[in-house]
């Protein structure tokens, strides 16, 4: 309850007119008496310094101030969401919708205190006439309800606000929308109506799709959007990636499924795309249903045919890389004229797009960057190119983050630089196989008995070494190496090139035709040989013969 300021027990006890004390006080109501006898003219002890007082109490004064100007701050706004919180349910969003909505748009909210509070400083209510209503008696969240009312948004506006518009967009979205009753609206958001939440409205990117494409909320749910999400789902989209697709490439929202998405689909049956691909080339790419992207396609195709690329290697790189349909021709020959020059034509520059399509795509200075990489490692053009046929990934790698890195890996296993481009241009994969794949199968070398050394000198003599799986080849070799054939395990230092040959094909059969003839020789008179000088040392005949496998055909 409001306290007169002449009533107050500071003008009582020391006799000051209401006028001083709002000058020395303001609006501070004290809330102690302070004693009966102190008056302005009260003689204070000689160490008693008012200044350090005063310049107290003056502090505690504003503190005091500005803590109860943050109380009726924060009591409006709390009074004024209650208020857009009504306003919202009259138009049919549930309790717990209306409140969350209200909180989540505190401009609108500000927008509407802010006016409030304009009307009352001015005194310009008198001006409104709301029915049966007392404007003098209107509470302030009734004020801030009627300005709502006034302002004709239907409650659009802090629904638009509360899913992350951006106020400049705010009002362009709304005209849009004005027809559109706000239930409806947010039901295509919601799950329950298996609406527009395959967007995730929480999602950073959906305000500025609305933004860009509000006629979006305008789509029917029943006779659009889930025809929409059905199909995408039926040719191997999955449901939680179609958002994805729907961000990335807006206008599909606009596309009739009938008229527009299945033909333009089908046109790409041209490159070889079955309807097991539909779905893959979607998700990385959803522009391939633009009409300017399936009309460079032709485009494209032609350019390759020109440079006598079997159409089979295109198509394969466009399936597995969509991303080419966007591409215009001069691109793609800026790429194919550095291929060329290191030799990579015709079946070769197919071989290595269809393995590595992404490399049509890089900038022509980037796999300058590459190349010029490996000249430093000692390699000609002529070897570049036979590395680039080999492994293209090579040359879709970042030199500093990628490339070097691996050449500190193998110079930290003991490969010096001069056997580094050996080893390179024997298993040039070794440049972008995983660290991570490559240290567990060096761990597992040197758990079984060899040192550092031995390892890298098995790397030097047999590169791809580091390239085979622990669980399918190196360890059931290993121990069949050392349990069934009774050598020691350094025998594969000398040999590493017995872990390239099959277990099943090659080792066995050979290891049992010299068993039962009582022979023993080095691995690599066993499995170096072919079939027929084999045959010929260790059989005496000119074919190779497989004797059964003692307990059975494994």
């Amino acid at each position: 309850m409001p306290v007169s300021i002449s009533h107050t027990p500071i003008c009582q006890k020391w006799n000051i007119s209401s006028s001083t004390y709002r000058i020395l006080f303001g609006n501070f109501i004290p809330r102690y008496h302070l004693p009966t006898k102190l008056s302005l003219f009260q003689t204070f002890p000689p160490n008693f310094n008012l200044s350090v007082h005063s310049n107290r109490n003056h502090n505690t004064l504003r503190r005091f101030s500005a803590e109860k100007s943050i109380q009726s701050s924060d009591h409006e706004s709390i009074e004024a969401r209650k208020a857009v919180s009504e306003i919202l349910k009259e138009s049919g969003v549930s309790e717990e919708e209306s409140l969350e909505m209200a909180l989540n748009s505190p401009k609108y909210v500000k927008m509407l205190i802010d006016s409030v509070c304009e009307l009352d400083e001015s005194s310009l209510w008198d001006s409104w006439k709301i029915e049966k209503e007392d404007i003098g008696s209107l509470s302030f969240k009734e004020k801030v309800f009627y300005m709502a009312k006034e302002k004709g948004d239907k409650g659009i506006l802090p629904f638009l606000e509360s899913v992350g518009l951006n106020q400049s967009s705010l009002m362009h979205v709304a005209r849009y929308l004005s027809s559109e009753k706000l239930v409806d609206l947010i039901d295509k958001l919601e799950a329950r109506r298996g609406g527009l939440n395959m967007l995730d409205s929480k999602d950073a990117s959906f305000p500025y799709l609305i933004e860009s494409f509000p006629r979006l909320l305008l789509r029917s749910v029943e006779s659009h959007f889930k025809p929409l999400a059905e199909y995408l789902e039926s040719v191997g989209v999955p449901k939680g990636r179609i958002r994805i697709i729907i961000l990335s490439f807006p206008p599909i929202v606009f596309y009739d499924v009938e008229k527009d998405i299945k033909p333009r689909l089908k046109a790409l049956g041209k490159a070889g795309v079955g309807e097991q691909d539909v779905g893959k080339m979607l998700i990385k790419y959803p522009w391939i249903l633009a009409t300017s992207i399936q009309e460079n396609y032709v485009d494209i195709l032609s350019f390759f045919d020109m440079q006598k690329v079997p159409k089979v290697s295109v198509d394969h790189a466009i399936i597995s890389w969509p991303h080419l349909l966007g591409c215009s021709t001069s691109k793609l020959k800026s790429m194919v004229e550095q291929f060329a020059e290191l030799g990579v034509k015709n079946k070769k520059l197919g071989q290595v797009i269809a393995s590595s399509p992404q490399l049509l795509l890089r900038k022509p200075h980037e796999f300058l960057e590459v190349v010029s990489f490996m000249e430093q490692l000692g390699f000609d053009e002529e070897s570049i190119g036979r590395i680039l046929s080999r492994c293209p990934e090579i040359f879709a790698a970042n030199v500093e983050n990628t490339l070097k890195k691996k050449l500190k890996f193998l110079s930290e296993l003991g490969i010096s630089d001069d056997n580094l481009p050996r080893v390179i241009r024997k298993y040039p994969e070794l440049l972008v196989s995983d660290p991570n794949t490559l240290l567990p199968r060096m761990r597992y070398l040197l758990k079984i008995g060899l040192s550092k050394r031995e390892v890298a000198s098995m790397v030097k003599k047999f590169s791809p070494l580091l390239g085979y799986s622990i669980e399918e080849v190196l360890k059931p070799k290993v121990e069949f190496l050392v349990c069934t054939m009774g050598k020691p395990v350094r025998d594969v230092v000398e040999y590493p090139r017995y872990f390239s040959y099959s277990l099943e094909k090659k080792i066995k059969p050979r290891f049992w035709v010299l068993k039962g003839r009582d022979v023993e020789c080095s691995l690599k008179d066993m499995l170096g040989k072919n079939d027929e000088d084999f045959a010929a040392d260790y059989m005496g005949i000119g074919r190779m013969l497989v004797p059964p496998i003692p307990g059975g055909n494994k």
